[in-house]
């Protein structure tokens, strides 16, 4: 039998840590201004970046990977379907609590610290239209290009009367390689696997997750006894949560507060 070295790879990088969360995510830090230069995921069918969508705040879950997005079964799918089969004004509300985030990410390296490789930024809707509409302008283009591409100069601020910061983001001017034909090559052969980073719960652990969240219990997902999910007419008395802080922030400024838990070095 032919040995998977690739295999061997990522198990040698998980126990010495290399691929964990708080070595691999950057988050862009509060007060400065950083620049960074995207590498595009050349495994995404032509799309540079990754997405992917979370059930957002269910119980002690900042977010919950959701499998349907892979294909698989989802609980938490199957319930939105059914309340919306339900058609009452208040099973619409529940559901629309349950719809699933995206986040986005992007493979970079970070200007003076490229010796730390490549690392992973993951970010909300505000950020990845800006990009977007950055790739779409014919001063710039593909800012991703190993050789012609564009640094991003990526600041964050927290503005006077705000609870949380906000990310801007700006093209430099003028297009530069992404580095030495050397470094070109280790990076773009090196990328963190995005998949590593956040359990995929089971069906099991999603299902006892979103009970336990119905029924006013907290549960992070471990017990696999639970009853399934059977009668969804008691979620139009399930209790409703007032969101606090700034009325006036982006609703995507409030996910990327909450992802910061996900995105730090401990178990999710």
């Amino acid at each position: 039998m032919a040995i998977d070295f690739d295999a061997i790879r990522r198990k040698l990088n998980q126990l010495s840590g290399a691929n964990s969360k708080k070595r691999v995510m950057w988050r862009p830090p509060e007060g400065e201004t950083v620049n960074v230069r995207i590498i595009g995921f050349t495994d995404n069918d032509g799309n540079p970046f990754k997405e992917r969508w979370f059930y957002y705040n269910i119980g002690n879950n900042p977010g919950l990977l959701t499998p349907h997005q892979f294909g698989k079964p989802d609980p938490i799918q199957e319930l939105i379907q059914k309340l919306k089969e339900e058609g009452t004004k208040e099973s619409y509300e529940m559901a629309k609590k349950l719809y699933p985030k995206m986040r986005t990410y992007a493979a970079i390296v970070v200007r003076g610290q490229e010796d730390e490789g490549v690392k992973l930024w993951a970010f909300g809707k505000t950020v990845y239209q800006s990009l977007l509409n950055v790739m779409l302008d014919p001063d710039y283009g593909d800012i991703t290009d190993v050789h012609e591409g564009h640094d991003l100069r990526v600041t964050c601020t927290k503005q006077p009367g705000r609870q949380w910061a906000m990310t801007d983001v700006m093209p430099r001017p003028k297009s530069t390689p992404l580095g030495t034909k050397t470094k070109i090559k280790e990076w773009t052969s090196n990328f963190p696997n995005l998949d590593d980073m956040y359990d995929l719960k089971s069906y099991e652990q999603l299902e006892n997750i979103i009970n336990a969240w119905l029924s006013g219990d907290e549960s992070d997902g471990n017990d696999t006894n639970n009853e399934r999910i059977t009668n969804t007419k008691k979620t139009t008395n399930t209790k409703t949560t007032t969101r606090t802080g700034n009325t006036n922030k982006n609703f995507g400024d409030d996910i990327d507060d909450a992802f910061a838990d996900l995105e730090s070095d401990i178990p999710f």
